[in-house]
């Protein structure tokens, strides 16, 4: 077994101490997959090999509580639809991959901006003007809304007269035509049922893809928060053929009516990843769809939205999913329940609190994520019910995405009650950070620098600055948060016994302009004893 010490450095180990602080040393020994001591001790203990952090700030590795790798790593195959700034623009891309990949059935696109469109309605009409002859599928980066083409919707069958899915929108023209916009699953479920089969070696190229760019930047453990089962055998594959560079838990996806007859399929699931994932890859998950998203108005709210007459789309009966978050807890599932709207995060609370009433107690971690709207009266409920408030801290300003489409929609009131982290760590809820990738960065530092500034620039004015949290605060939400949200008892702090999993910066992120946080060089990021990624 080798021994390594890192030592000239700032360790932050994300420890508290009785005044309320953190305790802090200069030296780390690690053994095997282990850290072995700190301090003086590592210092002067006999070792294989030294690692020189040159003044640098050494933490535990940092988590990632929400994010969709695969998704992210399949992005950089499909038609380059981020680089346009406007819906031509978009279409021009997808043109141009289309054109440079004649043989590919389908034109698919992830991650199209959906406010360079008014309302964020597209058009099939601006896709047909470049390729009149192939379906197109793409998929906005709130990843709820798709946009399509008219080939593409006359296969899935999508014409005037039709009738409207359940969880779902399919949006029409002034004469009841479909527009090529369609949100939320049970409108473009359908059209992705028709897509062939990713092959097994684009999933490892993507999932090798993802996992290296979580590494470089200081991730050693991430939540994958929707995983559907024909998805879990390639990520085993992928696993299989080495393609993983940092550790991953599989939350595998609960559809509502139709979970009682996948109960057991999904138990069978993750007894086989756990079994055969070694720790590195498994699946303790479960994910529930509470509601959608503000920017298609199909968040489930309490009040009607300002812009249209209703209070959005939930995804579930609220009866249903009590039962169904009652039954995979009964199962050892940990509940992690997407919520944004203020309804749609009360049905998470609603049917967490049922599930621990009905079920014997035992140690929980169940996580709302985004957690993005919450009424005032259900603050308290999440130390009520010992909850772990999951967010995604880049979002936690004033962007376009609040501007074009949030706002209008939820007016000055509730828009300015959004992303409270402050507020429920002063109440004593844990925190944990993600980011939702690909959705945005996933580099931890880009959400520390906002989670302390809520500012978009430096000279830019802070959007509820009361909603701001400490450093310490955003690096512990970032590691010891996302550890016990992940039931990882030995993860998220530096102590002797914990795993080796470290993350060493250029520069210690307490003490440079709030507004430089995410420039900060990661030089090494270190998994099990192992370094997995270094820029030194």
């Amino acid at each position: 077994m080798a021994t390594i010490r890192i030592h000239n450095a700032t360790v932050w180990t994300g420890q508290r101490l009785p005044d309320g602080s953190y305790l802090e040393t200069d030296a780390v020994l690690i053994r095997d997959n282990r850290i072995l001591a700190l301090g003086q001790t590592a210092k002067n203990a006999d070792c294989d090999g030294v690692i020189d952090a040159a003044g640098g700030f050494v933490s535990a590795g940092f988590a990632d509580g929400h994010a969709h790798p695969i998704p992210g790593g399949l992005e950089e195959q499909f038609a380059p639809v981020r680089r346009g700034s406007t819906p031509q623009e978009i279409a021009t891309e997808v043109g141009n991959w289309a054109r440079a990949n004649p043989d590919a059935p389908w034109v698919r696109g992830e991650g199209f901006d959906h406010t360079t469109a008014p309302g964020g309605i597209f058009y099939a009409s601006w896709l047909d003007a470049e390729v009149p002859d192939r379906p197109v599928v793409l998929r906005a980066t709130d990843y709820h809304t798709v946009w399509v083409n008219s080939e593409a919707m006359r296969r899935v069958g999508y014409e005037k007269g039709l009738t409207q899915p359940d969880r779902g929108e399919i949006v029409l023209d002034g004469d009841g035509h479909p527009t090529g916009t369609l949100r939320e699953w049970g409108a473009w479920r359908p059209v992705y049922n028709l897509l062939p089969a990713v092959p097994q070696d684009n999933i490892n190229q993507a999932v090798d893809f993802a996992t290296r760019s979580f590494a470089s930047t200081g991730l050693t453990w991430v939540q994958d928060a929707w995983v559907e089962p024909d998805m879990m055998a390639a990520w085993q594959a992928a696993h299989q053929a080495g393609a993983m560079h940092v550790a991953v838990d599989l939350a595998q996806l609960a559809e509502p009516w139709e979970w009682p007859d996948h109960l057991e399929r999904l138990v069978a699931l993750r007894d086989q990843v756990n079994a055969d994932g070694h720790g590195f890859l498994t699946s303790n998950t479960v994910k529930f769809f509470a509601d959608g998203v503000f920017e298609s108005g199909t968040s489930a709210m309490l009040e009607p939205y300002c812009d249209c007459p209703h209070r959005g789309l939930p995804n579930w009966d609220p009866e249903d999913m009590k039962q169904a978050v009652a039954a995979f807890d009964a199962r050892g599932f940990t509940p992690h329940i997407h919520g944004i709207g203020d309804h749609g995060v009360r049905m998470a609370l609603d049917a967490i609190e049922h599930a621990a009433m009905v079920n014997p107690p035992r140690d929980r971690r169940w996580v709302t994520a985004h957690t993005q709207l919450i009424d005032p009266a259900d603050l308290d409920r999440f130390t009520d019910l010992g909850i772990v408030a999951n967010f995604e801290p880049y979002w936690h300003k004033f962007d376009e995405w609040q501007v074009l489409l949030t706002e209008p929609r939820l007016g000055p009131e509730r828009t300015h009650r959004q992303f409270q982290p402050r507020t429920l760590a002063d109440r004593g809820a844990v925190l944990s950070f993600g980011s939702d990738w690909p959705v945005t960065t996933h580099n931890p530092l880009d959400g520390i620098q906002v989670a302390v500034t809520r500012q978009m620039g430096k000279n830019e004015e802070a959007w509820m600055p009361e909603e701001r949290v400490s450093v310490e605060q955003s690096l512990a939400a970032y590691t010891s948060g996302v550890a016990f949200q992940a039931g990882r008892d030995n993860a998220g702090v530096v102590r002797p016994g914990a795993v080796a999993d470290l993350v060493v910066l250029d520069a210690d992120p307490r003490k440079v302009d709030p507004m430089d946080i995410g420039a900060i060089p990661i030089r090494r990021t270190i998994i099990g004893g192992q370094t997995v990624f270094t820029n030194e």
